[in-house]
C-alpha cells in the first residue's frame, strides 16, 4: 500500500530534530528520518513510499526528488510549502483508498479524507511502526530458541562413526552412582637441608630446656 509522509512533521514526532536547528541539523535529521523510515516500512510498501520535505532548509545542489534506500523524498522547492505538495500527491492518486497519508497536520488530513484515503498522526505511526518492529524481533528471537528437529538415523550414524563407539550402559551407571573421589595424595617429603643449618625440631622451639626459670622464680 502507497504511504505518504509529512516529512518534517514526523521529524519532530520522533524528536529526531527539535526546535532551533540548523541548516547542518537538518540535513542530517532528514537522512536518519529515511533511514529509519527505510527499516521499518515493509519492503514490498518501499518503492511505493514517499516523503515531503519543506524547500527552505533544502540542501544546495540536489535534486528536488531523490531516493534513498528505496524511499521517494521529495522538497517543495515549486510549492508553497510542503503541505501544498501533499495535497497535489494526494489528488494525483489514482488508488486513494489504499493510500496511508502520515501527518498531524489538519490540512493535510482533510486532503486526504476529501479522496477517501487513510490517515494517521505522524507520533501515533512511529509508535506503531516501532511496537510492530519490537514484535518481529521478539518473534525472530524466539524462532532462534526453539529446539532442534531430532537428528535423523542417518546423522546418527554419522556422528558415531566420527567418534566411535559409545558404552552408554556405563555412561548411565556413572550418572546414576558415580564412582568415589580418589584420596588425595600424600604430601611430599620435604626437601633434605644443606649441611650446617638446623634441623627443623630444632627450629620448633629455638630455646634450651630450663631456659626462663629464673624469671619465673623471680
Amino acid at each position: 500500500m502507497p504511504i505518504l509522509i509529512d516529512g518534517y512533521n514526523l521529524l519532530y514526532a520522533a524528536q529526531i530534530v527539535g526546535p532551533g536547528a540548523g541548516p547542518g541539523s537538518f540535513h542530517r535529521a532528514r537522512l536518519a528520518l529515511l533511514a529509519f523510515v527505510a527499516e521499518m516500512v515493509q519492503p514490498d510498501e518501499l518503492p511505493h513510499t514517499t516523503v515531503v520535505f519543506d524547500a527552505a532548509n533544502a540542501p544546495p545542489g540536489l535534486p528536488r526528488t531523490v531516493r534513498y534506500h528505496g524511499v521517494t523524498a521529495h522538497f517543495a522547492s515549486d510549492h508553497d510549502s510542503a503541505d501544498a505538495l501533499l495535497e497535489e500527491l494526494i489528488e494525483q492518486q489514482t488508488a486513494p483508498r489504499r493510500l496511508t497519508v502520515v501527518s498531524s497536520d489538519h490540512r493535510v488530513q482533510r486532503a486526504a479524507r476529501r479522496r477517501r484515503a487513510s490517515f494517521i498522526d505522524s507520533d501515533q505511526w512511529y509508535a506503531q511502526v516501532i511496537d510492530r518492529r519490537r514484535q518481529r524481533d521478539t518473534a525472530a528471537d524466539a524462532q532462534e530458541v526453539k529446539p532442534r528437529a531430532p537428528l535423523t538415523p542417518a546423522a546418527v550414524r554419522h556422528w558415531l562413526d566420527a567418534f566411535g563407539p559409545i558404552d552408554v550402559e556405563a555412561m548411565m551407571a556413572e550418572l546414576i552412582d558415580p564412582p568415589a573421589p580418589s584420596p588425595p595424595d600424600d604430601p611430599p617429603e620435604p626437601p633434605p637441608l644443606k649441611p650446617g643449618l638446623p634441623s627443623p625440631e630444632t627450629l620448633a622451639n629455638p630455646f634450651p630446656p630450663g631456659y626462663g626459670n629464673d624469671l619465673l622464680d623471680g
